[in-house]
């Protein structure tokens, strides 16, 4: 199913799903995988820890987010998918990254375990049929559907390169 068939658009989240194609929503999944795969890991080594203000995350911090940001919407999916009568969780995203010790880690096993997961979803919205597809469950931000999660899903490590390549990026210039 394509974009275009997301109804209604989910307010707040429209952010990420404006920055794909209207496509076929496992297409856009694939694409994004191989954008994840083209990352720039020298640029992301030389930024190292900068950042561009006070409290701002650094690009490895940014990683994880996307790591945990896809697990808890592939979650999401699937349940709203197996018709989950309640509301989802959310999660704070700062106390998340303020926890997860992703400094610590290499660019590598980030870049490896970002990847991993994005197989891991596409699988999952491989198995959803499209009547699956358009349920729509309660999240964070009201309610929305499996299908806008996979454009959600597609959009979001874009929205995040795109702040890395406008903030983060003139750094090395510095």
């Amino acid at each position: 199913m394509k974009r275009s068939d997301i109804h209604p658009m989910p307010e707040y989240f429209d952010r990420y799903i404006n920055k794909t194609e209207d496509s076929d929503h496992l297409a856009v999944l694939e694409t994004g995988l191989r954008e994840m795969e083209q990352f720039p890991l020298d640029t992301f080594r030389a930024l190292g820890a900068k950042v561009y203000a006070p409290g701002k995350w650094t690009v490895k911090n940014i990683l994880q987010h996307i790591i945990d940001s896809e697990r808890i919407f592939a979650y999401r999916a699937l349940s709203f998918a197996r018709k989950e009568p309640g509301t989802v969780l959310s999660y704070e995203e700062d106390d998340y990254a303020a926890v997860s010790d992703a400094d610590k880690r290499t660019l590598e096993s980030l870049m490896a375990e970002m990847i991993t997961v994005r197989r891991s979803t596409i699988d999952l919205f491989r198995s959803f049929s499209d009547e699956m597809l358009l349920r729509t469950g309660k999240g964070f931000r009201g309610e929305y559907s499996v299908l806008s999660i996979a454009f959600i899903l597609a959009g979001h490590p874009r929205w995040h390169m795109d702040i890395i390549r406008e903030r983060y990026f003139p750094l090395l210039n510095h």
